[in-house]
């Protein structure tokens, strides 16, 4: 049995990572509009169980899986750990008195209520008791209703408000000042205002180094004398090639040495890797993920399309958010990298090979599965090896962050 699965952050009011809405269907075949969300909620806990494991797209962090009024009858809450999720009431559900007594139980056995797109209903009120977070459509919501909602929860000070679709660093200000608690959307991965913003040494002496190892031969000594020019960098270097995850025999002890027992395909994702790390520092560290996981997802899709140069994807996918991390547009970014023209044409333009991986990314993060299934059989990808690719993904970017944490 395959899956595919989304994951959706939903951030604090630090930009902290706070949850994720897990978004998980039986394949594209039956994904569209029209799907039974009763067999979708079952098919995501079979998957969960049974195939996924929570813990490899949750962490230590909760997961909001919609549930139907159906569906909660069933019990199927019951067979998730408490822990790990927040049941999330899908807005067809009505409130009623089976819902009422449903919710009931659910918070005698601990587990954290939500209410997806709330609309609002003075009936909902006997619900409040209940309710941990209602989420709320930005975009679909009036101010005037949100400020109803507001008064309506004042006395239940146990709820926190969620603004979904949030697609600006404006929005996000705005909800902010309106007292949401927590934000999904996109506001995070674009830029917050249009601007330029000069690069620091250390990050050109690695776009330099990034220029260098892209060339399809690369210069051993050249490449050697940039490394050498920074302390810190060569220190990570070597840090990073005497790690437990090589399980090498012998120390590496020069720069030189490093470099070639790395290999370019490995050393070209430590350096774009680390560049994004440096660049990225004063962003929320679930942009630094998504680019890890964007990376490492095209490299893999550039694999299962036969694509030559995966070293190339991999770059393409770590730099596809440059234009949120520095918050300024992609074309004034590439500008002042030494990136190769067909990166930058993916980039820019959405053009050649490599911007189809990185539509395909975004279909995925965005649980757009039909679009998704259309482009797979487009560049003719294996149906069943792409959904793992994106696991791989996943798991990768959560070790890497991992990684930088204990650095």
């Amino acid at each position: 049995m395959y899956f595919y699965t989304a994951r959706q952050p939903i951030l604090d009011k630090d930009k902290n990572l706070f949850a994720y809405e897990l978004l998980f269907r039986d394949g594209v075949e039956n994904v569209f509009p029209e799907v039974d969300s009763n067999e979708a909620t079952s098919r995501m806990i079979e998957g969960s169980q049974l195939n996924l494991g929570l813990d490899e797209f949750l962490g230590d962090k909760p997961g909001f899986i919609n549930f139907t009024l159906d569906s909660l009858l069933k019990k199927y809450p019951s067979m998730l750990p408490c822990e790990q999720v927040v049941i999330e009431i899908l807005e067809t559900v009505q409130p009623g008195k089976r819902l009422l007594a449903e919710c009931e139980l659910l918070k005698a056995q601990g587990y954290v209520l939500a209410l997806d797109d709330y609309i609002h209903q003075p009936v909902w009120r006997h619900f409040y008791p209940l309710i941990d977070i209602i989420k709320i459509d930005y975009r679909a919501t009036s101010l005037d209703t949100m400020l109803q909602i507001k008064d309506a929860i004042k006395d239940f000070p146990h709820i926190k408000l969620l603004a979904e679709k949030v697609e600006t660093n404006e929005e996000f200000l705005q909800a902010l000042d309106l007292g949401f608690d927590y934000f999904q959307g996109y506001f995070f991965s674009r830029p917050e205002m249009m601007q330029s913003r000069a690069l620091s040494p250390a990050q050109m002496t690695l776009a330099e180094l990034l220029y260098e190892t892209a060339k399809p031969e690369m210069d051993l000594n050249t490449i050697t004398s940039v490394f050498e020019r920074d302390v810190h960098l060569s220190y990570k270097l070597l840090r990073y090639t005497n790690s437990a995850v090589f399980k090498r025999r012998a120390e590496i002890a020069t720069i030189k040495q490093a470099i070639v027992v790395l290999g370019q395909a490995e050393l070209k994702r430590f350096l774009s890797v680390l560049f994004t790390a440096q660049i990225s520092s004063d962003k929320p560290a679930e942009l630094m993920r998504l680019a890890m996981t964007r990376a490492r997802f095209a490299e893999d899709i550039a694999r299962l399309a036969g694509f030559a140069e995966l070293s190339k994807a991999f770059l393409t996918g770590m730099m596809s958010l440059m234009d949120a991390i520095l918050d300024e547009p992609m074309s004034s970014v590439m500008s002042k990298l030494p990136l190769s023209k067909d990166i930058k044409e993916a980039l820019i333009d959405g053009v050649g090979p490599m911007a189809q991986f990185l539509q395909l990314i975004k279909f995925y993060e965005q649980a757009a599965w039909e679009d998704a299934n259309a482009l797979i059989q487009s560049l003719k990808l294996d149906t069943k090896a792409v959904p793992d690719a994106y696991h791989t993904a996943v798991q990768w970017a959560n070790e890497q962050m991992k990684a930088l944490g204990d650095s």
